[in-house]
Order: C-alpha cells, then sequence, then structure tokens
C-alpha cells in the first residue's frame, strides 16, 4: 500500500494526488447515496466514470455535481439504463455496453437494496438475491471480456453478511420463513464468495476482484426500515460497545463510506486486495465462524472467503439465471 487510510478518510483523502485520466470505470447504482459520491471522486480525478441507474431521470437529477467536477477534473460522465431486478434489462445493459467495445479499467459494484418486505424480481428470485447478487453476476460475466489486464472488480458488500451465510438450497425462501435481515446478509455473503471466484477466475490475465464493507452510512439503502428501527439498532450496538470499553457508534459521512471502493478500485495494491474483503480502507482479518463478532467489529466470516464454498455459489448462480460463465 502506498498510503495509510483508515475509518474517516474520505474519497478525495484517498484520490489525493491520483489521476485517474484515461481509466474508464463503470459505477452501477448513481441515483444516490454512495454511488453518486463514488461517480463523482472517481471523474473529478480524471476517469471517464459509466454510471447504471435505473431510473435515470432521477440519476440525472442525482449526478449534477458528478457532470460539473468532472468537466472541472477533465473527466467524463454519462448515464446507461439498467435494472438490476430484471435480467432481460441487465443483458440489453451488458449488451450495449460491449457493442461499443470500449474496455474498463474497474468495475464497482455498487448498486443494492437492504432488508425489503418479501417479494420477488422480475424473474422470480427473491429481490435482495436477486438484486443485489444475481443482477450483478450476469452483468459482470458478460462484460468481462471488456475489463483490460490491470482491471479491477469491486463488489460493495456489508458487515451485514455476518446476518446469514447464502442458503443454496434454498436462495429464494420457498421453505425457509423470511426474515429481511436474513435475505440481506445472504445477498451480501453473494457479493463476497463473487468477487472471490470471479478473481480466482481472472487473475491470470491480470484482472482481480475484491469486495468491500463501506461502513455504517445513512442513505436511501435504509427506506424500507421500520420507523425507529435505526435508532434502536444504534442503541443495541453501543450497548455492547459500552460493556467492551468502546467508545460509541457514529456513522460515517457519504465520502468516507465511498472511500473503501475508490480505494480498493483505484488506489490500493491489485495484489493486497484481490481475493479479499476490505474495510475501513485496508484488507479485513478473517474470523472463524464459530467466534463471536458484533456488527460493528473487524473481520470477515470464513464461510464468505471460502474459495470452495464461492464456487458452489458460482455453479447455484449460473443454474439459476440459466448462463455459464468461464
Amino acid at each position: 500500500m502506498t498510503q495509510t487510510f483508515g475509518a474517516s478518510s474520505t474519497t478525495d483523502d484517498v484520490l489525493s494526488g491520483v489521476s485517474l485520466k484515461g481509466k474508464r470505470v463503470l459505477v452501477t447504482g448513481v441515483s444516490a447515496g454512495l454511488g453518486v459520491e463514488t461517480a463523482r471522486a472517481l471523474a473529478a480525478h480524471g476517469a471517464h466514470v459509466v454510471g447504471a441507474a435505473r431510473n435515470l431521470e432521477k440519476a440525472e437529477h442525482a449526478t449534477a455535481q458528478v457532470r460539473a467536477d468532472a468537466e472541472q477534473g477533465g473527466g467524463r460522465f454519462e448515464l446507461v439504463a439498467l435494472d438490476l431486478a430484471d435480467l432481460g434489462s441487465v443483458r440489453a445493459c451488458a449488451d450495449k455496453l460491449n457493442a461499443t467495445g470500449l474496455p474498463f479499467d474497474l468495475v464497482i459494484a455498487n448498486a443494492g437494496v437492504m432488508a425489503t418486505p418479501f417479494g420477488h424480481t422480475k424473474d422470480g428470485f427473491e429481490t435482495q438475491f436477486g438484486t443485489n447478487h444475481l443482477g450483478h453476476f450476469v452483468l459482470v460475466n458478460r462484460i468481462a471480456g471488456l475489463m483490460r489486464a490491470g482491471a479491477r472488480l469491486v463488489n460493495v458488500s456489508s458487515a451485514g453478511h455476518r446476518f446469514a451465510d447464502v442458503d443454496l438450497n434454498d436462495p429464494n425462501f420457498e421453505h425457509t420463513p423470511y426474515d429481511p435481515f436474513i435475505a440481506y446478509g445472504r445477498s451480501k455473503t453473494a457479493n463476497i464468495l463473487f468477487a472471490i471466484a470471479f478473481d480466482a477466475r481472472h487473475r491470470a490475465r491480470g484482472v482481480r476482484a475484491a469486495a468491500v464493507h463501506p461502513g455504517g452510512i445513512l442513505t436511501e439503502l435504509t427506506r424500507y426500515m421500520p420507523a425507529g428501527g435505526i435508532e434502536a439498532m444504534v442503541a443495541r450496538i453501543n450497548e455492547q460497545a459500552a460493556a467492551e470499553g468502546k467508545p460509541p457508534f457514529r456513522f460515517k459521512t457519504i465520502p468516507q463510506g465511498a472511500a473503501t471502493s475508490v480505494w480498493a478500485g483505484a488506489e490500493a495494491e491489485a495484489d493486497a486486495i484481490g481475493g479479499h474483503y476490505c474495510e475501513d480502507c485496508h484488507v479485513s482479518p478473517v474470523v472463524p465462524d464459530d467466534q463471536p463478532i458484533s456488527l460493528v467489529s473487524a473481520g470477515v466470516r470464513a464461510y464468505a472467503v471460502d474459495p470452495a464454498h464461492a464456487e458452489a455459489l458460482w455453479a447455484k448462480s449460473e443454474a439459476m439465471v440459466g448462463e455459464k460463465f468461464s
């Protein structure tokens, strides 16, 4: 690592003095929150950023500052339509990107939903697993040929992966009682496992992949939380922190939350982050599955970085979407 950053580092801290001119980047979920800030920071440092969003009108308004900073920093910004809950839209987006033939140096799979009511994507998958994992699984694999040597994939996961491992026998909750945070946990674990498997497949040609936890940030991602739900969660976290003699929890700002994605994608050494889970701008330690861990402790569960488990999820994902990817 060329510099040391931490939990309070921002996107501008991470990219200070870094020129991304000549780099082309895809960021999903640029209609709000972390996606907008991620796109802004990269474009402000000279990158050509392609932002993907389901609602282009909303994204157009949300990214006004992205365009302004891109113009000032010598970068470029454009939008492309992508609905991760509709594989028809995902495939159309990939086809459009492939038709240009323009390569990518970085893909940041940032978009997602959290703790949604029970429902299904257009293709019949449980909403969170289908949107957060399968949509990105198909998109990234379909454009993998555009990722040139030296390119990186960054999957935005979460400490929420600790809520649950993936369930390869019942991914759509057909036989399991639905719990919104268990479903979220499964999808975030899948984001990590996908990065592990993608890295294993592409590292020989110089393409690396990592998963990141942005930290606790108040964004639109929390819109499905019940009234008082966030406050209650923070109270529980602080109660545990006090018992351990730790300071109370503090939310990150959006620029702090997007920093780890930007760090893993554009500043950290590729071999250091490839095949790993990162948080607070560093590679996280692996925590054994039987060891207690709180929601705000550092570390990634062992089940989320197990290569054999990653391969099993890859095979299951291929079967679910009806496509094979090398």
